[in-house]
């Protein structure tokens, strides 16, 4: 930028491309400018220029501009390259920071906030132009993210190493290929100015500690005496950790307070739960595969006196009705990564009619129609439980 068009920015003011300051403000401010303009088309941040539209100058332009640099590594996710000017005016020094428009988009501030230029200025993003941002950018869905802050040793190299013999039913050393190789080359990992980070997926499955980085990531499971949510509950468990973790402690919470009632014919016990194992657990990876992980919300499982509700995060992606997902007739994919692992692990099949075979096997164990809808925020299968076991009344 020359003195001209700074002059000619300073007549016409602030628009998409343009936004000045009369000096360095509150990091929190800076980290969201900066998002902004790489989230939307690029841009100026200007200093040294007051709301009179007269040039002030900045002082020490260079410790602004190392600190500018800090803020854009440090408060932006994924970190920001910016590329800093300055113009010598007789009122002073003017300091023009450079924002290119994100290869890496969405970004946010390291406070979790996504922020988008307007003609009028800068604004947080809605949820529709989150959604947005990630379909401009080819073939990026959310579970690809990187978590910037994370790193390796985030990462459980056991967990990972068990995860690989199960899938390959051979270890590392057999596979002849290093630990950090085979991260890379699977995509759980990626490099960004010579430091390793795990992709979103890679943290769910395999941190050490997921919810450190994405606290909201976890389950809420409660026993809710009655039919409804005027009770307070009797168990109520919080369950992190990584998604098979959570996976197991899910069903476990859910074996502790579904009856197993059994009779005897002959020598042997007859077993009649009052659901399917089998179709709770399917319930269960399909809301933790399917979940909309932009939601800072929990998947919530409550366990009422005659039914289970399994309440995922989100709306259905585009294109997806209840009615397709009841049918079986529709397999898309909002984490394919994550989904990938859970299909890795045999968890899913891969043809996208887990939630439709479940339906089935409640169906006909419970001789009862499970309910799928959306509430609110939340897409909800509703499983009523046994009422009888055979030859009962």
């Amino acid at each position: 930028m020359n003195v001209d068009e700074l002059r000619q920015r300073m007549a016409t003011w602030e628009d998409l491309h343009t936004e000045f300051k009369e000096e360095i403000v509150h990091e929190d401010d800076l980290s969201a400018a900066l998002v902004a303009f790489a989230n939307t088309d690029g841009g100026q941040l200007i200093f040294g220029v007051n709301k009179m539209r007269q040039v002030v100058g900045v002082s020490n332009a260079d410790r602004v501009m190392q600190r500018l640099d800090q803020i854009a590594y440090h408060n932006c996710e994924p970190p920001l390259t910016i590329v800093q000017e300055t113009l010598a005016l007789e009122s002073g020094v003017v300091l023009v920071v450079n924002i290119p428009k994100g290869d890496q988009r969405p970004y946010r501030t390291n406070r979790g906030d996504y922020f988008v230029r307007a003609t009028s200025g800068r604004r947080r993003a809605s949820r529709q132009e989150w959604l947005r941002l990630f379909q401009s950018v080819e073939s990026l869905y959310y579970d690809e993210i990187m978590v910037s802050r994370a790193t390796l040793s985030d990462l459980d190299r056991y967990a990972f190493e068990n995860f690989v013999q199960q899938v390959y039913h051979r270890s590392l050393e057999q596979l002849d290929i290093g630990y950090e190789e085979l991260l890379r080359n699977l995509g759980y990992v990626r490099e960004q100015e010579g430091r390793l980070s795990p992709i979103l997926a890679g943290l769910l499955f395999f941190g050490r500690d997921p919810q450190r980085f994405f606290p909201p990531h976890h389950l809420v499971a409660a026993r809710i005496p009655g039919l409804d949510f005027s009770a307070l509950p009797s168990d109520n468990k919080h369950i992190a950790g990584p998604l098979t973790s959570m996976l197991e402690d899910a069903v476990r919470f859910l074996s502790i307070h579904l009856r197993t009632p059994h009779h005897i014919r002959g020598l042997e016990p007859e077993v009649y739960p009052e659901l399917p194992e089998a179709a709770l657990r399917e319930i269960l990876v399909n809301a933790l595969a399917h979940r909309d992980y932009t939601l800072a919300a929990p998947v919530r499982v409550f366990v009422f006196d005659d039914r289970v509700d399994v309440r995922t995060p989100g709306g259905l992606p585009n294109g997806v009705t209840v009615e397709a997902i009841r049918l079986g007739a529709v397999h898309v994919l909002r984490n394919p990564i994550i989904y990938t692992i859970f299909s890795r692990l045999g968890l899913v099949t891969g043809v996208g009619n887990g939630v439709y075979r479940a339906i089935q096997q409640v169906r006909d164990w419970t001789r009862q129609e499970p309910r799928l809808f959306l509430e609110g925020n939340e897409f909800v299968v509703s499983l009523p439980k046994r009422r009888d076991a055979p030859g009962t009344k």
